[in-house]
């Protein structure tokens, strides 16, 4: 979806739920609907100061708090242990993270059903749902530095 598109579709989506739209919480939409890559809290604050100069973090936090209850966006894990942020998928996707640039890729695909059937038997637990998420370097980044693709 573009982002114009998905911006806009996410405005009447956070409207409709009864979120007040303040200049602060639309700066925020702004910077995550317009980006393809996994973006940090301190990300996404510094980016949308830009937009909205009396911004604060913890309006940031607030606004993604929302925007995941919501669905729109997904939290993601990065290798440093901190949270990122990417626009959600529709359907049950999976995710390839360029530890390099912060791109993002959703792709479908996968049989864990006899991992998940293992795990049960195992450990006695009745899987409700999984997560996907492989890190790497992306082409992009992998023709910028040739003589070392493990090295960004």
């Amino acid at each position: 979806m573009p982002s114009s598109t998905r911006l806009d579709h996410w405005l009447d989506i956070f409207q409709s739920s009864g979120c007040r739209l303040t200049p602060a919480r639309l700066a925020v939409l702004e910077v995550v609907a317009n980006s393809s890559t996994v973006l940090s809290p301190m990300q996404i604050f510094l980016a949308a100061r830009n937009r909205a100069p009396r911004l604060g973090l913890v309006s940031v936090y607030r606004t993604l708090e929302i925007l995941e209850n919501l669905k729109l966006i997904q939290r993601v894990h990065q290798p440093d242990g901190c949270q990122g942020f990417i626009n959600a998928a529709s359907g049950h996707q999976h995710l390839l993270i360029c530890v390099n640039c912060g791109r993002a890729v959703y792709f479908e695909g996968d049989d864990v059903t006899e991992l998940a059937e293992s795990l049960k038997e195992k450990f006695g637990f009745h899987i409700l749902d999984h997560w996907l998420q492989f890190e790497g370097i992306c082409r992009d980044c992998q023709s910028k530095n040739p003589s070392d693709p493990e090295k960004p």
